[in-house]
């Protein structure tokens, strides 16, 4: 089942006075925006164009996939309260909003989350958007809106802004390279018609006071936040040899490993990006499908997703020492456990992970127990998610081997089927043993969401296979420690990567 975050707003300048709302329909598993709506529906309360807000996010959300779980993200404690019944309404302008916003999706399919204000600062904007359209005698448009560029992405976000930046750059280009095919699927804020019934709220007593203030105007203006390629301050500390291609990447034949390290490059300052090309960026990225549906038919149904976890740091990952399925098998560090921990509240605000699927190696099914605890779940354990067996490298530092096995480390990192010293797992018996266990756990978990904590090897072939790259793309990516990538499966065997190395939960 395909899972959408829905943060929804509305102001009043005047309580009652000119109003306005604004609501973001997000992908769970990536966070990227699908969908914004916002209107100025002339004179009315807070409140009510808080629960207009909420329903033009709800039908949002139901054009997208009518199937999808949601899960909806208000600063309106009122509102809040009262859509989970713990709060009887009683105000009649917001009965019959009510009622249809428990109308547009099956109440067991929708939960809500109050959240500060501060952490809901895009539909707030889009909000204030559609009160100064309004105010200008016009209605809120699409293609002027500046709230996605002017909200900063908060913490924890998903992806880097600078990946959502790059994809959008990426679709202008095609926007302007081709015709777009008629009836392709497009992001939308029209309402549909409304899906099956729900029983509207009625239990639970209602506070003295209802919080029914009204909100000043947000006119917080600026450049969207940018920065470098890579944040994570422990790409060095946090990677290591030991599972190959990690933080230092594992290097071409011959060359010294510290020294092979990729260079993320020098971070981006607001000023290289000027509000023009932002805007195109936003443009673009709103005239093409959604990342759930791509360029794909409509009806393949939502996608088995991975949520791809690489275990806290051992005692062996500052070190930098080759550490597979056949060596000591440590447990966690300290930091490690920390680590996971972070990951843990990470994806419990999410709230979107339904199974996990751990390594059966104890720095895995350490990470996952620490994870599954915080999500109220059970740890199932999968053996082919295991990490490679590096044979007589085990426990040994990339120097090490170099200066011990030479001829057999140019072996191996000239060829996929090579072996390791003493009899371990080439990358071609890796890639097989994980597309096996990639097929079994799609078909086990198809609609599904399920976290996958496994090791640097399994996961950087995971996302090499969805992207159909050769064997030696494993040396060029970089993966940290209690990092989060994500991959999704659709049932006519196509992938798409929607995250890689994200690190934000630790920063």
């Amino acid at each position: 089942m395909r899972e959408f975050i829905v943060e929804a707003d509305g102001g009043s300048r005047g309580n009652p006075g000119p109003a306005g709302y604004g609501a973001v329909v997000s992908d769970a598993a990536t966070g990227e925006t699908l969908a914004e709506a916002a209107e100025y529906i002339g004179v009315a309360t807070n409140n009510v164009a808080e629960y207009r807000g909420l329903v033009a996010g709800l039908r949002a959300a139901h054009e997208l996939d009518p199937d999808a779980a949601v899960h909806v993200r208000m600063d309106s404690k009122l509102v809040v309260e009262q859509m989970t019944g713990r709060w009887k309404i009683k105000h009649p302008a917001m009965k019959p909003l009510a009622a249809e916003a428990a109308r547009v999706f099956p109440p067991e399919r929708v939960t809500y989350e109050w959240i500060p204000r501060e952490r809901n600062k895009h539909a707030d904007r889009l909000a204030n958007e559609a009160m100064d359209a309004g105010r200008r005698g016009e209605q809120w448009s699409a293609s002027a809106s500046r709230a996605a560029l002017d909200t900063p992405r908060p913490e924890p976000a998903g992806p880097p802004a600078d990946a959502a930046a790059g994809a959008a750059r990426v679709r202008a280009a095609l926007a302007s390279t081709s015709t777009p095919t008629p009836g392709s699927p497009r992001p939308s804020t029209a309402p549909p018609a409304t899906g099956p019934a729900g029983a509207t709220p009625t239990s639970g007593a209602e506070p003295a006071t209802a919080p029914d203030s009204p909100r000043p105007a947000d006119d917080t203006t600026g450049a969207p936040a940018t920065g470098p390629a890579d944040a994570d301050p422990a790409r060095v500390s946090s990677g290591t040899a030991a599972e190959p291609g990690d933080a230092t990447g594992a290097p071409a034949a011959g060359a010294d490993a510290a020294g092979a390290e990729a260079d993320a490059g020098p971070a981006r300052s607001s000023a290289d990006v000027t509000a023009a090309a932002a805007d195109a960026d936003v443009r673009a990225a709103r005239t093409v499908a959604t990342p759930g549906v791509g360029w794909a038919p409509p009806d393949m149904g939502a996608p088995a997703t991975f949520v791809l976890l690489r275990h806290g740091e051992t005692p062996l990952t500052p070190q930098k020492r080759f550490s597979g399925s056949g060596g000591s098998d440590p447990s966690l560090s300290d930091i490690g456990r920390e680590q996971a921990a972070r990951v843990a509240e990470f994806l419990a605000r999410r709230g979107t992970v339904q199974a996990v699927v751990s390594s059966p190696l104890a720095r895995t099914r350490e990470t996952a127990r620490i994870v599954a605890a915080r999500l109220g779940l059970e740890v199932a354990v999968e053996d082919g998610l295991r990490e490679t067996d590096f044979g007589a490298w085990e426990g040994l530092t990339f120097g090490e081997v170099r200066e011990r096995h030479p001829d057999d480390l140019n072996a191996w990192l000239s060829s996929p089927d090579a072996e390791p010293t003493g009899g371990g797992e080439s990358f071609a018996a890796t890639a097989d043993r994980i597309a096996a266990t990639r097929d079994k756990l799609t078909a086990a978990y198809a609609g599904r969401t399920v976290l996958l904590v496994t090791h640097v090897t399994p996961i950087k072939t995971f996302v090499r296979l969805a992207l159909g790259a050769p064997p030696e793309a494993l040396f060029r990516m970089e993966l940290s420690a209690a990092s989060l990538s994500a991959v999704a499966y659709y049932a006519d065997g196509n992938a798409s990567v929607r995250l890689f190395n994200e690190t934000s939960h630790l920063r």
